[in-house]
């Protein structure tokens, strides 16, 4: 009886519900016709892509590029009218003939990402700096880091290889915050900690955000020491499918080669016995003078406002000033975003790879050192076409290298990652983020039997090498974010938890003894050495490591009527790397702002639009050095052949330290933002101080204490000050034209505060070996109280004359300590003084942007000051006694009575100052009157137009951010000038 009521009860409700259904579908079916226009609220245009959706139901539509839309909707349905930046509206269905939508207030404020979250530029207390996508440095960018090159204050981004397709860039901001650990900042992309570079192309990136403060960078821990650079690419967004395609060509110039002796004067230097009877100049013979590098981004976007979507492919040739120099890349990148549960669950994933082939024979400076040293009078072959080798001291011919010898690598690097992110109830967002990034590379190399270093040091036999790597770096991350707004109080609390999995591994194998060099490297088990034991030893390695980081972390934010901010952070991070009693720290920061144009006795001041007072102190660390450094370790050693068998050793690599622990950071940060007459003019200016604790160094250990007389560990500190100023200005806006002007002044400095502690010392430390011949030394000398990059060597005097024997002129003469004049035989250690620093002092910046009607012409200057170069250029090759090789031509100048061996002295110290025309860019945009092509730009770039400098080398721009800065080495690739001429199309 209950089953038969029980089952009779269902049939009905079933019955019900299926009448109920189907009167709802006929209901709906006789829905009428709705049609509309969207428009701007404030422009009165049209806007096309808006999603229109019948409230409650998936049905729905877009407006077209007209802003007109038509679709069916029941007589009494509501109309939900949303679209990315404007307001979300909902209009009845009998009223939505004209629909006008709000630019919404969020989308008009300037957005920064502070790292796990945004924040509005109004309410941001820490030091943050914001380059957008139009304000990019444009032509073809060989790094992606180079876009921004010059465009933040206190940021530094230094080509130290020239524009060479396979070196990167040398990153740093706000100076050197480490002897020995990661000097970098730390670079997330779209939210994954340690992103690659390499998945990067310029026409996919939407901004940087760099972190430079330490309370800004104390979010992320033991890697903000040397700040962060968060870049965020371009992603979907609602609207009709768009299509963009950039591209470019681009051709290398070389700016300035080195000043090589003619054939002719080079015979009336090194004499007519050196004179063998040609004309070469080996130099030019190594640049690709046609060269050209061509870059294409295709890429698609579109969608409603719950789900849309970019994709974007690339391929790209770029190919070096060099012979045997370049590199081929292609891939692409995919973002999707979706939203459901009525709003409140949204997903976010990102895929990007990168697949390239470079070709690393050429463009190394050890093949221009060659060029410029080699005997210009000597032929390159002989007359059966064999390369010929000079006798000079470590020559070889650098052409026949090139040819004889391969060395490529494919690389391969991906990355995924997909975001969950759910809200609950208002204002209240839980997410989950995961991510992996993939790199590998197979390098392979082969020297032809008939190379030089065949010959040399294979017996003629040839000899090949494989080697492959494999990086992978594993992320999770969950955050949860809360915002309250009570009356004029506004709150948002953020906590979060982190997981960090990287390892690598390594394996390569070398050959030697080939019978033919038909098979190159592709058969490596074909070489002889393998079993014969009077050939050198063939070698096999490989290895792995990995670490781990996990943190907690949160955040707390306050605000009161947009006039008064706070802002605390603590991040509580673990690290495999260090030792067993330090494998934990806390980084806490805190920061406040005060909106100074806000408070009332302010209002009468017109002519100040927004006045901004900022300060914070945040504490930060470094783990950026080697895995397994506080364990033992063991290792092998030499292997030595018995009874015609090679025995492998072993022993202790390091010494253990369960004390290790990670470098911090302590830097307070005030700074001034300000705006002035109806924003025309306005900037910033930030004043910091920095000290880095517990320095990490390699000191003397006790014996027999410990197995090894070194060990790695924490003693010394470092401080790093400066003042960063930028100037935002719009001089002259009428109707047809406009001119921006931008700059930007850092002034930096640093000092050694100590190295050594209780147990542990060390006065002074040495950087800079000076290459041979001869027994020059270190140039560079830190001791405890100085600054970083200090030259340190003997003070030049001037040189013998009138000697009895003509032979004995042009001989060094030096200052002793006590000021007496004295000859290299009677200059001691003690003589030495400090001769200059090769770190700039001040940078700056000069940006301007023209606009006139569909014209645009930007101009960018860029320079550095307050610096020394030591040029190893003219110390060796400024020498008569650099014969029988070739010389530079201040044997023909300031070096002619130099009858000496090179010597190190502050006569080879150089003004380092210079100024840039690093970029200037005419453009010009076309208004087609057509439906299909909706924007389309054609320009040309010029970089590295001129530089304005007093440094007789071949550019004063050096590697500037390492502890042996500002000497100019003896390589000489070249520094180019780029031309491109590019295209950018919408449809």
């Amino acid at each position: 009886m209950n089953m038969h009521k029980r089952s009779t009860f269902w049939a009905q409700t079933c019955f019900a519900s299926t009448v109920l259904m189907l009167l709802s579908l006929f209901a709906f079916s006789q829905g009428k016709q709705v049609s509309g226009k969207v428009t701007d609220a404030e422009t009165k245009t049209p806007i096309p892509g808006v999603s229109v959706q019948v409230k409650n139901t998936s049905t729905g539509t877009i407006s077209k590029p007209d802003g007109t839309f038509s679709l069916t909707a029941p007589e009494n349905a509501v109309l939900v009218f949303s679209f990315i930046g404007y307001d979300s509206k909902e209009v009845p269905a009998n009223a939505a003939s004209n629909v006008v939508l709000k630019p919404s207030v969020k989308s008009l404020q300037d957005v920064v990402v502070i790292g796990y979250g945004t924040q509005k530029r109004n309410e941001v207390t820490t030091s943050v700096a914001t380059v957008k996508a139009e304000s990019f440095n444009q032509g073809g960018a060989r790094s992606p880091m180079d876009l921004v090159q010059g465009k933040v204050a206190g940021l530094t981004v230094t080509r130290t290889s020239g524009n060479n397709p396979n070196s990167s860039a040398s990153i740093q901001i706000r100076g050197i915050t480490s002897m020995t650990g990661d000097m970098e900042p730390l670079i997330v992309i779209d939210g994954i900690p340690g992103g690659n570079l390499d998945l990067l192309q310029q026409d996919d990136i939407a901004s940087f955000d760099v972190l430079k403060d330490g309370a800004a960078a104390a979010i992320y821990g033991t890697r903000g020491n040397n700040g962060v650079i968060l870049i965020t690419t371009k992603k979907g967004k609602a609207g009709e499918p768009l299509f963009t395609y950039s591209t470019y060509v681009q051709r290398e110039a070389v700016a300035k080669k080195p000043g090589i002796l003619s054939a002719a004067d080079y015979v009336k230097i090194a004499g007519e016995n050196n004179n063998q009877g040609a004309n070469v100049d080996m130099y030019n013979m190594l640049l690709d003078k046609n060269n050209l590098s061509h870059y294409h981004n295709f890429a698609a976007s579109g969608g409603t406002a719950n789900t849309n979507y970019r994709a974007s492919i690339y391929y790209n040739d770029a190919n070096g000033i060099a012979i045997q120099n370049g590199r081929q890349q292609y891939g692409g990148r995919i973002n999707i975003n979706q939203t459901g549960l009525q709003g409140k669950l949204s997903l976010q994933l990102n895929l990007a790879t990168n697949f390239n082939k470079a070709n690393m024979n050429g463009g190394r400076d050890g093949d221009f050192e060659q060029a410029v040293q080699r005997n210009p009078t000597a032929p390159v072959t002989d007359a059966n076409g064999k390369y010929i080798e000079t006798n000079g001291f470590n020559n070889y011919n650098p052409l026949a290298r090139l040819l004889q010898e391969q060395n490529w690598r494919d690389q391969k690097t991906s990355s995924g990652d997909l975001r969950l992110t759910l809200e609950p109830i208002n204002d209240l967002k839980i997410s989950a983020f995961g991510a992996i990034v993939s790199d590998e590379w197979n390098d392979r190399e082969y020297r032809s039997k008939a190379s030089l270093s065949s010959v040399r040091d294979y017996q003629g036999g040839g000899y090949a090498r494989k080697a492959n790597r494999s990086e992978k770096n594993r992320t999770f991350e969950t955050t949860v974010d809360y915002t309250k707004k009570i009356s004029d109080h506004t709150f948002n609390i953020m906590g979060g938890y982190s997981y960090q999995y990287s390892t690598w591994e390594t394996y390569d194998m070398s050959n030697n003894g080939f019978l033919t060099d038909a098979f190159e490297d592709w058969r490596i088990d074909a070489g002889n050495a393998l079993n014969d034991p009077k050939l050198p030893r063939p070698s096999m390695n490989s290895r792995k490591e990995d670490n781990i980081l996990i943190a907690f972390f949160g955040r707390l934010n306050y605000n009161y009527q947009q006039k008064y901010m706070f802002q605390a952070i603590l991040r509580h991070e673990g690290s495999s790397r260090f030792g067993a009693n330090y494998k934990w720290g806390n980084f806490p920061s805190v920061s406040a702002g005060w909106v100074i144009s806000k408070e009332s006795f302010m209002e009468d001041i017109n002519v100040i639009n927004h006045l901004k007072l900022r300060a914070g102190y945040g504490v930060t660390g470094n783990q950026g050095i080697p895995n397994y450094k506080s364990l033992i370790t063991m290792s092998t050693g030499g292997a030595y052949l018995q009874n015609g068998k090679w025995i492998q050793t072993y022993g202790p690599e390091k010494n253990p330290n369960p004390d290790l622990r990670w470098e911090r950071k302590k830097e307070f940060n005030i700074g001034l933002d300000w705006s002035i007459l109806n924003n025309r003019l306005g900037g910033s200016i930030d004043v910091y101080k920095r000290r880095t604790e517990d320095l990490l160094f390699d000191y003397s250990a006790p014996l027999p204490s410990l197995v090894l007389d070194r060990i790695y560990t924490n003693v010394g500190t470092l401080s790093n000050n400066g003042v960063e100023i930028v100037l935002n200005t719009v001089p002259v806006k009428i109707k047809d034209f406009s001119w921006n002007s931008d700059v930007t002044f850092t002034f930096q400095k640093n000092r050694v505060i100590s190295f050594s502690n209780d147990v542990y010392k060390a006065t002074q430390q040495f950087y800079g070996d000076l290459p041979s011949p001869g027994n020059l030394g270190m140039a560079i000398r830190v001791v405890e109280g100085g600054p970083l990059g200090t030259f340190y060597g003997y003070r030049f005097a001037g040189f013998t004359q009138n000697q009895a024997d003509p032979r004995d002129n042009g001989k060094w003469l030096f200052y002793k300590k006590d000021g007496s004049v004295v000859g290299t035989d009677q200059i001691n250690e003690d003589d030495k003084t400090v001769i200059g620093t090769g770190i700039p002092k001040y940078l700056a910046s000069w940006s301007n942007t023209f606009r006139y009607k569909n014209w645009d012409l930007s101009v960018f200057f860029r320079g550095k000051f307050g610096f020394k170069i030591l040029n190893l250029q003219e110390m060796y090759f400024g020498s008569k006694k650099w014969s029988p090789n070739n010389m530079l031509n201040y044997v023909l100048g300031r070096d002619a009575q130099l009858n000496d061996a090179p010597a190190y002295s502050d006569y080879y110290l150089e003004k380092g100052d210079f100024v840039k025309l690093d970029n200037i860019t005419l453009g010009y945009n076309f208004h087609l009157k057509t439906k299909y092509i909706k924007n389309l730009r054609l320009y040309a770039t010029g970089r590295n137009i001129a530089t304005i400098t007093g440094y007789s080398g071949l550019d004063p721009e050096l590697q500037d951010t390492a502890l042996d800065s500002g000497i100019d080495n003896r390589g000489f690739y070249p520094r180019t000038r780029s031309y491109t001429i590019g295209l950018n199309i919408g449809f």
